[in-house]
């Protein structure tokens, strides 16, 4: 009978572990644990953390132990290492392949504290793993992106892993980056300083990779840097954080669903195709769908559900957190799919290619967008070419579907801006069934304004400074149609509602848009121009069209 009893409490006690691990890949059903070894968990190849030493009292540092929990399930042959409720106070975790982390209800990693500028060690004399060198590729990206071991959890070159919740990740000890003004009760961690991390979650050279159901809390510069990971699914994360919150760089086979992030101080979900491999990497088959992204709530606030929005004069607050491929461009962006994803309090989508990539077949449907801090749209190729001399050219960024989207509360001051370079158009972007209302309220002087090419700049929509359209700033393309489009404005407002600069062959179609001071249209150096059956000017074919308006 007490045989019986221990067994059932067991089971009790293992429960929800068992109903987790049903959702888990095979890698987490490993081999039953070796005879005589007592660190298994309540389940066969399960490894608590507690029984190889972790205190689990956020006080104690549990580094040590939480690193050998993961050894003990890599050498025997896979297993999930569990860690039931608790604060498991932590430097670098260094991931093994065929291993699961699972974070049950009420269980977290926190960061420990970093070495404070000109100190040696961090918490209790603790530092996180050094920063590895990526010479000599280290200068054609920002310095987080060619660095991995400096995180609280790292892997490099491992393949079947995962972690799954509901547990947190909180990188309160990380570095969020020196140039940045404290968050809150935050210290500022020098990120080039030995010792200190700065991302919560960083992968290099992996595959099948599944990061599911957790949040993630202040996570430092990076809460995800995923790089070179194919194979890669993210579902159900919630991540509230003082920078970036996922960069999906040089990924492929990758989808992303059902996540929230909010990110006011930079971006949320972030496709990339940097140098950092020491080679020129597609991101490619990417999907992300049912997320929402924000830039608009004080950190924490959405994990803790109060929803604290930051005043509209916080002066520190960029209230970024969109989607955005780039800035980082060398390898490119091929076949991405995004779909059915809520923007609130941020910025628009981002497309960008600046450092050669070539941007090809991108379609972005289903989309609400609210009270947005630049246009809803942006699309820059540009000649930016942060890569090798002799092999960095000007990419291209062509064949994209944007389809299905409605904005409200677009700022006045920035419309959507699609813009090449001279000499390099952007081509075949078709936008349908578009409904976008602006802030409205500019005068007549703003339509004159000649917005800068900045070729080789920084590509941020709010570097151009205002723009002399309303709707759309559409410079250097080829093969644009546009249909079932309307721009409102909350109170009127004198520019046309499109602009467009060296615009070759430009297809517009039920056209709803209210007429500025000289028109809905202003055309500068467009060739094959037709608008029909629309409301915003009468239908009209224009082999060529300069300092026109209709």
């Amino acid at each position: 009978m007490t045989s019986f009893n221990s067994t059932r409490r067991d089971l009790l006690r293992s429960g929800s572990l068992g109903m987790a691990l049903a959702g888990i890949p095979a890698l987490s059903y490993a081999a039953p644990s070796q005879a005589g070894d007592t660190s298994a968990g309540p389940l066969p190849g399960v490894f608590d953390v507690r029984k190889h030493g972790a205190t689990g009292d956020g006080k104690t540092l549990d580094t040590a132990a939480v690193n050998r929990t993961i050894e003990a399930a890599a050498a025997a042959g896979g297993g999930v290492v569990y860690f039931p409720a608790g604060t498991y106070l932590c430097f670098s975790i260094r991931l093994k392949s065929q291993v699961h982390l699972h974070l049950e209800q009420g269980a977290t990693i926190l960061a420990a504290a970093s070495p404070l500028p000109g100190e040696q060690t961090g918490y209790n004399g603790g530092t996180y793993d050094a920063a590895e060198s990526n010479a000599p590729w280290e200068h054609y990206q920002d310095f987080g992106h060619n660095h991995w071991h400096n995180s609280l959890i790292w892997g490099e070159n491992i393949h079947d892993i995962s972690i799954t919740g509901p547990g947190l990740i909180y990188g309160k000890g990380l570095s969020f980056g020196a140039d940045r003004p404290p968050r809150g009760n935050y210290p500022i961690y020098v990120a080039e300083q030995p010792g200190v991390g700065n991302k919560s979650i960083a992968l290099k050279n992996c595959h099948n990779v599944l990061l599911r159901d957790f949040s993630m809390l202040k996570c430092g510069h990076f809460a995800l840097l995923l790089t070179g990971v194919d194979n890669l699914t993210i579902d159900n994360l919630k991540i509230d954080t003082d920078r970036d919150g996922m960069d999906l760089d040089c990924c492929q086979n990758v989808r992303v669903s059902n996540c929230t992030v909010n990110s006011p101080w930079d971006d949320g979900i972030c496709p990339k195709s940097s140098y950092a491999l020491g080679y020129a990497r597609a991101t490619r088959n990417l999907s992300i769908s049912n997320c929402w992204v924000t830039g608009y709530y004080q950190l924490g606030t959405v994990l803790d559900g109060t929803f604290k929005k930051f005043a509209e004069d916080e002066p520190h607050a960029y209230r970024a957190g969109r989607i955005k491929c780039g800035t980082e461009s060398n390898g490119g962006f091929i076949n991405i799919a995004i779909s059915n994803c809520i923007f609130e309090g941020c910025h628009g989508f981002a497309l960008e290619s600046v450092d050669g990539a070539l941007m090809e077949d991108v379609a972005i449907t289903n989309t609400t967008m609210r009270d947005l801090y630049c246009g809803p749209i942006f699309m820059r190729l540009g000649a930016r070419l942060r890569g090798p001399k002799e092999s960095t050219k000007v990419g291209t960024m062509r064949r994209i579907l944007i389809s299905n989207l409605t904005c409200f509360n677009a700022p006045a001051k920035q419309s959507s801006i699609l813009t090449g370079i001279p000499g390099y158009c952007i081509e075949d972007v078709k936008l349908a069934d578009i409904y976008i209302q602006t802030a409205g309220g500019a005068s007549a002087e703003a339509a004159r304004v000649q917005p800068p090419e900045l070729e080789n700049g920084y590509p941020e929509p709010e570097r151009f400074g205002p723009m002399p359209a309303s709707g759309f700033y559409l410079r250097h393309m080829r093969n644009l149609e546009m249909s079932h489009v309307e721009i409102a404005h909350a109170v009127p407002d004198a520019r046309p509602a499109f602009q467009l600069d060296d615009v070759d062959r430009a297809d517009f179609f039920a056209i709803t848009a209210p007429r500025g001071a000289e028109g809905a249209f202003s055309l500068h150096a467009v060739k094959d121009l037709r608008i029909g059956w629309s409301r915003a000017a009468a239908d009209v074919t224009l082999p060529e069209a300069d300092n026109k308006n209709l």
